[in-house]
């Protein structure tokens, strides 16, 4: 087999980060990652020799993940946030600053099994090409996507739900994936909906224009349910609540299952305010969890919080009544201002 290459920062970074652990000693090691062609062959099926050339092979894609995962513990340990910024992008990029930011650098450090390889065939002038693998971390297993723009970075990842299962992906005769395109319509709901769609059913629940499309449960239904009874409380209280999701500019990500449905990953922001509306004695309390971007225990007129979270749904085939469903999840608090 030929060598794989990894281009860009990520490669020169494992490279950094390896000589400074040597010259320094570094006494935590980090669980050591599977060698990439080892990777390669036992995830993902070996491509024909008639295989087309592509734009990312399942070669390199498996290279890309077993340096980032080596390369992000070690940064971890160090607590180099500004080197760990180059491993990511877009949504995970927010959460990787916070974790850094809240836990005075010291975030949790990751331990990874092997991946499962879901190689989207992009032709060799695509210009954003990105791969998505599924792969323990911490114990649970995780679904990650990296995109290149010049570099890869990660740009996305979500841990399974204990009470749901990740539905098979389509592959090709060549191991490889079929990449779903944005107004897609042989899906419930095509992909450059599913987030807006989301953030309604987040904010006011299942009725509406969003009612039957998304199935009820803790990150949907329930998280609505949990901001009127926050609103009530603060009105209560003298004070005014907003809480509103947006989807920004973040990449949405379609994989085919074999169903005929698809896995989409995608990001939403949640920007709570609260405001006082009496006197201006009524202070307004921060919550510990935002204590480490506000150090007042009170803040006198607006509290600002904001979060990110990424998700991967499961979205049937146009052909069944069935809900999309919310099958992994992670995300955080990553700024909060008040004054």
């Amino acid at each position: 087999m030929a060598s794989v290459r990894v281009h860009g920062r990520l490669q020169a970074l494992a490279l950094t980060v390896a000589l400074l652990t040597g010259a320094a000693g570094c006494s935590s090691a980090a669980a050591p990652a599977p060698s990439p062609a080892a990777t390669a062959r036992s995830a993902t099926p070996t491509p024909s020799p008639t295989a087309p050339v592509t734009a990312v092979t399942p070669e390199e894609a498996a290279e890309v993940f077993a340096t980032f995962a080596a390369t992000d513990d070690l940064l971890r340990a160090g607590g180099d946030l500004r080197l760990a910024m180059e491993l990511t992008r877009d949504a995970e990029a927010r959460l990787t600053a916070a974790a850094f930011l809240s836990t005075s650098g010291k975030p949790p450090r990751r331990a990874w099994g092997s991946p499962t390889l879901y190689v989207p065939r992009f032709p060799v002038g695509e210009r954003a090409p990105w791969f998505s693998v599924v792969a323990d971390r911490d114990g649970g297993p995780t679904m990650l996507t990296f995109a290149k723009s010049g570099d890869w970075r990660l740009s996305s990842a979500a841990r399974l739900l204990p009470d749901q299962e990740l539905p098979p992906v389509a592959l090709d005769a060549d191991g490889y994936a079929t990449a779903i395109p944005a107004a897609d319509k042989t899906i419930t709901i095509s992909p450059q909906y599913l987030g807006p769609l989301h953030a309604t059913v987040a904010e006011a629940g299942g009725d509406g224009v969003a009612a039957g499309l998304i199935a009820a449960g803790p990150y949907t239904t329930e998280v609505a349910a949990q901001i009127t009874a926050d609103r009530e409380q603060a009105k209560k209280n003298g004070f005014s609540y907003d809480s509103i999701f947006t989807a920004n500019d973040f990449p949405v990500y379609g994989l085919r299952t074999t169903d005929g449905g698809a896995l989409i990953q995608y990001a939403l922001s949640r920007t709570t305010t609260t405001t006082t509306k009496t006197a201006e004695d009524d202070y307004i309390p921060v919550p510990s969890t935002a204590r480490w971007a506000i150090s007042s225990p009170v803040v006198r007129r607006t509290l600002r919080l904001t979060e990110v979270h990424q998700y991967v749904t499961s979205v049937p085939p146009s052909t069944t009544r069935e809900a999309a469903a919310v099958v992994a999840h992670d995300g955080s608090l990553t700024r909060a201002s008040g004054d």
